[in-house]
């Protein structure tokens, strides 16, 4: 039977909140508006780019302007794909993943991230090989917290036996929701402590990861 260990992404194996904070900041000028802290972007990271921008909007007392949502929205994702160069990957990812494959299971990602800038980060930085499957926030018409995508990116494996690896509030609903197995990586995006949210492991380096997966995935 294939096991399988899908992870999301922001927050969990990249942290590109600084990526994400400039490119926010670059819609914020262009449009008049005023710049925002890291801290700020990084709060409203983890439900998709529409979510993104609403809450930006929502910031700056524009957010019942449905015109300049769209437009931000189509132009924060023309430019997502080239917001790479300040991210960087959590310590301890790639020998994590390199040895989860090469103890049999396959690796997927499940992300809000849209598609084509989240297959584009994972290049820029050597991690694309690892992955079988990538299911980004346009992928279907659902976005976690709704498993249907995680349920998706499970099927894609052809896998049953199944652990979730994500960061933050978003990613523990959708793993309680879908029914499957939730390790918790405690240094990403979360504002919840780690006791609140619902979880089967918490990991604090990707040293551990192999080990909770041996455990949990038999």
């Amino acid at each position: 039977m294939t096991r399988a260990v899908i992870f999301d992404l922001d927050g969990t194996l990249i942290d590109s909140a600084p990526d994400i904070h400039a490119a926010a900041n670059r819609l914020m000028e262009r449009h008049g508006m005023a710049p925002f802290t890291p801290p700020e972007t990084r709060d409203f990271v983890g439900k998709g780019v529409p979510h993104f921008i609403g809450c930006c909007l929502k910031a700056r007392d524009r957010d019942g302007d449905a015109g300049l949502h769209a437009q931000l929205v189509a132009e924060f994702v023309a430019g997502y794909e080239t917001a790479v160069t300040l991210t960087q990957v959590y310590p301890g990812v790639a020998a994590a993943l390199a040895d989860l494959s090469r103890m049999g299971h396959r690796l997927a990602i499940c992300t809000n991230k849209p598609l084509a800038p989240a297959r584009a980060v994972l290049a820029h930085l050597g991690l694309d090989a690892h992955f079988a499957v990538v299911i980004g926030g346009d992928s279907l018409d659902l976005r976690k917290p709704d498993p249907a995508p995680l349920h998706a990116a499970a099927r894609a494996l052809g896998a049953r036996d199944v652990l979730f690896v994500g960061d933050s509030e978003v990613d523990a609903e959708t793993a309680a929701r879908a029914r499957l197995p939730f390790a918790l990586y405690t240094q990403g995006y979360r504002k919840a402590p780690v006791e609140a949210l619902p979880h089967t492991r918490a990991f604090d380096h990707f040293d551990a990861l192999p080990g909770i997966v041996a455990d949990l995935l038999p």
